[in-house]
């Protein structure tokens, strides 16, 4: 009896480890999962990093379309820097339950469009990670996590280790008006190094995104403890531009993106203004979101169940009125940077413009528009030929350092460094 049981778990925990391998960070599941936002307590702009053993909280919120109540709960996934699945038991990661319930919801009012909210704080005291690194917060149906609606990112973190960081111009002539460089130094005063090279990634994020995260990069100079980082390679991005933006806080009053709005007993739809490409245009500094949103309505009091939903059209005017050889996506935090199926545009011939309609919640947009490439065997978004590039585009840069201890079974996150690209440029 004892062995069939053993054996039981074994198979259990192997098919656990299989569907975990197919699960993708950042994703929705299920059609009716809208406005999906976790961030730190207070701050919609932020990205969710909590410190481990600290009191830190995100606050996790979303929007059930189908309405009434539903028994969703939550559970974390402790991955690796690659975000592949550690080999642990959850019991060796989680202070407390695996699972959590999520009791906090709301039926919308006021609104057009009926939904039910959804929130949370989290982590909670009967469910906590235990140790650093990147955890996925799985949000699922009636405790059953074959029955996934979403995922997202989290990160936990254990200050073992300090970056200094800054934003250069690349001595390149091809990119050094285009692209910015990021110079800098792990200290890892507190660890034990034997083997940097194999013990210590790092992975460099620009404005929150991973599709165009720099990862495999190698110190150019090691110092006892300290690892420096100084190459015109690996670590430069492009410079992009600033982002467009939509403010969409009230239907009633139309703002200056908004072309015109059709109202109608059921609901509203919004037309926005044609975009056209600025790949040409100088840079313009004004002050945005970089790529992000956040919900708030003039219409009424709260904006997470008061807030209404519009069906938005976007349309995009190319270069001659001719298509791209690539697939066009409207891309940002509105569309799960291109992963929601209504991010890819599709081409109106008749009208020699790019279309596409997305349902967005009362609030305030960052957008641009991107091209997918193929480049070094997975999928990337540029903007080069929509939005154009430039060195002095403001952007934000995060260094993430990740420490495996010799025998460890888990990859520690042990430093995160922040830098604005304005207040962090040497020229």
């Amino acid at each position: 009896m004892y062995r069939k049981l053993l054996f039981s778990w074994v198979f259990a925990c192997i098919g656990c480890a299989a569907l975990a391998q197919q699960i993708e960070p950042d994703q929705v599941y299920q059609t009716n999962i809208q406005q999906v936002k976790l961030f730190p307590v207070g701050n919609p702009l932020g990205y969710p990093v909590i410190r481990l053993g600290s009191a830190d909280q995100l606050e996790l919120h979303f929007d059930d379309r189908e309405g009434g109540t539903k028994g969703f709960s939550y559970a974390w996934q402790l991955c690796n820097a690659d975000w592949t699945p550690v080999n642990l038991n959850s019991m060796d990661y989680i202070k407390g339950f695996s699972q959590q319930r999520i009791t906090t919801y709301r039926s919308s009012s006021v609104a057009l469009t009926r939904y039910t909210h959804y929130q949370a704080q989290i982590p909670d005291r009967n469910s906590a990670p235990s140790r650093s690194g990147n955890y996925l917060l799985k949000v699922f149906l009636n405790g059953d996590p074959s029955q996934l609606a979403f995922t997202r990112r989290v990160l936990v973190v254990e200050e073992k280790a300090a970056v200094g960081l800054q934003v250069q111009q690349p001595f390149n002539n091809q990119v050094f008006t285009t692209h910015q460089k990021l110079v800098f130094t792990v200290n890892m005063r507190q660890l034990n190094l034997v083997n940097p090279m194999q013990q210590v990634q790092v992975v460099l994020l620009q404005n929150n995104r991973w599709d165009n995260a720099k990862r495999d990069l190698k110190p150019t100079f090691i110092r006892q403890s300290q690892l420096e980082y100084n190459t015109e390679q690996d670590a430069v991005f492009a410079g992009g531009k600033e982002w467009r933006w939509l403010d969409l806080r009230s239907f009633r009053l139309q703002s200056e993106r908004v072309d015109s709005a059709v109202y109608e007993k059921t609901g509203t739809t919004v037309f926005v203004k044609p975009d056209i490409d600025r790949s040409g245009l100088r840079v313009v500094y004004y002050r945005d979101g970089n790529g992000m949103f956040f919900n708030e309505t003039l219409d009424g009091m709260n904006p997470y169940w008061q807030g209404d939903y519009a069906s938005v059209h976007f349309s995009f005017l190319p270069p001659a009125g001719m298509p791209f050889r690539q697939d066009l996506y409207l891309f940002g935090e509105l569309t799960n940077y291109g992963k929601d199926p209504q991010a890819k545009m599709t081409y109106n011939k008749e009208k020699g413009v790019y279309e596409t309609s997305i349902w967005l919640k009362q609030g305030y947009y960052d957008y641009g528009y991107a091209l997918k490439e193929t480049t070094g065997g997975r999928e990337v978004f540029v903007t080069d030929k929509t939005e154009g590039n430039f060195w002095e585009t403001e952007n934000s840069y995060t260094v993430l350092v990740y420490y495996r201890s010799l025998g460890g079974r888990s990859d520690e996150l042990v430093a995160i460094g922040r830098i604005n690209s304005l207040g962090g440029r040497n020229q």
